[in-house]
């Protein structure tokens, strides 16, 4: 099984990350998916994603959403939660990955990406070195190709959950 489809963690929510923890670790920088990961596919941002990257930027992070989106989905999306952001980003090549650093000042030892997809934005993540931290869908309402993509994520998510690298993520999480 190739590592770089396996998340550096896996959460329930976006919502339930704590990044000040990642901060103190010295992180800096969060790429996030939109779809699913902050809101539900096709959704506006809301109340409580616009309270999150207010919080980040009060913590010191830089933000950037990356998307496979068009720029009026994205745009209309950061321009609320004041992120940077990339649209048609090609997720899961890596050009809109380091793109994203170089436009946040970071690295990959102090960026984080946030996604709810093994295919797109784990994948990606992880094939330029970036922290990556799997979410689960907030919403089951979703495009047939993603359907289609969630099912060959089965087997994936299944085997990682096996794995030692799981483990390490469960531990570190029950550490605190």
């Amino acid at each position: 099984m190739n590592h770089t489809l396996f998340p550096n963690e896996e959460i329930d929510s976006t919502y339930e990350i704590d990044f000040a923890a990642y901060y103190q670790e010295g992180y800096r920088g969060v790429i996030f998916d939109i779809d699913n990961t902050l809101v539900p596919h096709g959704a506006p941002a809301d109340a409580r994603a616009i309270a999150l990257f207010s919080e980040l930027h009060a913590l010191g992070f830089q933000t950037l959403v990356l998307s496979n989106n068009k720029e009026p989905r994205v745009r209309t999306f950061a321009e609320p939660v004041d992120s940077l952001y990339i649209y048609k980003g090609g997720k899961p090549a890596g050009r809109g990955y380091l793109k994203a650093m170089e436009l946040m000042g970071t690295d990959t030892t102090s960026t984080l990406f946030v996604g709810d997809q093994i295919f797109t934005d784990v994948w990606g993540a992880r094939r330029v070195g970036i922290r990556s931290i799997l979410v689960h869908p907030i919403h089951p309402k979703e495009e047939i190709q993603i359907v289609l993509k969630r099912r060959l994520e089965w087997p994936i998510l299944k085997v990682y959950r096996k794995s030692k690298y799981y483990r390490r993520a469960k531990q570190r999480d029950e550490r605190g």
